[in-house]
């Protein structure tokens, strides 16, 4: 567990670390960055650097946080990995289950496998599933999200490497946005900001701008057009 500078939660919680990659959006993933750092330092939940592992220690964490918080799900991870065990995937949401004081935000670039594992996991209120969808290559993400019996589906358009339009956002109650951070990040378009920002309000769905990103992410700053957006699900 671990306070985060992520603007649209309040701590981490990676049962799981490491992944692999799968479409564009993976090319400079943080988390691998992150990963052979800590490898690097010492960190015995890395000794593997970023090769999937589930750490069954980090499982009684959560029964320990005595304050409501929004908690990301494996930011260091994908739950859905397929080196990720059922028998595992199921113990987290157990986990979850069992702690309801808490919102869980599971974010997944394999929500197929959400959908084949729906029917062996408890969806109670407080988790949140989520597929990142970087560009129109992997919009088919969406139709499956949408099979997950979540009461929260969200979309995270991050990095946004290129345009999004018209999408289908019925029975999705959450957007995030954000341009790719860090060395070798790929520019973001205004006009594609724009353009999901329009779709949301169209369908009613909460809009949440986390950043414009670039090498030196800070210099840009997270306004569009002049505002802040941080809006949630109900």
């Amino acid at each position: 567990m671990s306070e985060t500078k992520i603007e649209w939660t309040d701590m981490t919680w990676n049962p799981t670390t490491g992944c692999s990659k799968v479409s564009e959006g993976c090319k400079n993933c943080y988390a691998e960055r992150m990963a052979k750092r800590l490898k690097a330092m010492g960190n015995p939940r890395y000794s593997k650097g970023f090769e999937p592992q589930e750490h069954f220690d980090a499982l009684s964490l959560p029964y320990s946080w005595k304050k409501p918080k929004k908690v990301f799900v494996n930011s260091m991870s994908d739950l859905f990995h397929e080196e990720i065990s059922e028998e595992f995937i199921v113990r987290v949401f157990k986990v979850m289950n069992e702690t309801p004081l808490h919102t869980y935000q599971i974010l997944t670039k394999r929500p197929q496998r959400a959908v084949q594992m729906a029917h062996r996991l408890s969806w109670s209120n407080n988790i949140w599933m989520g597929t990142s969808v970087e560009n129109s290559r992997v919009v088919g993400r969406i139709d499956e999200l949408r099979r997950v019996p979540a009461r929260v589906r969200f979309l995270s358009c991050e990095p946004l490497i290129g345009e999004l339009e018209a999408m289908n956002l019925q029975d999705i109650h959450w957007v995030i946005v954000g341009g790719e951070s860090g060395p070798g990040a790929r520019p973001i378009d205004s006009d594609w900001v724009r353009s999901i920002l329009n779709q949301c309000q169209t369908a009613e769905v909460p809009f949440f701008f986390k950043q414009w990103g670039g090498v030196m992410k800070h210099k840009n700053g997270r306004l569009l057009d002049g505002r802040e957006w941080n809006e949630f699900p109900h």
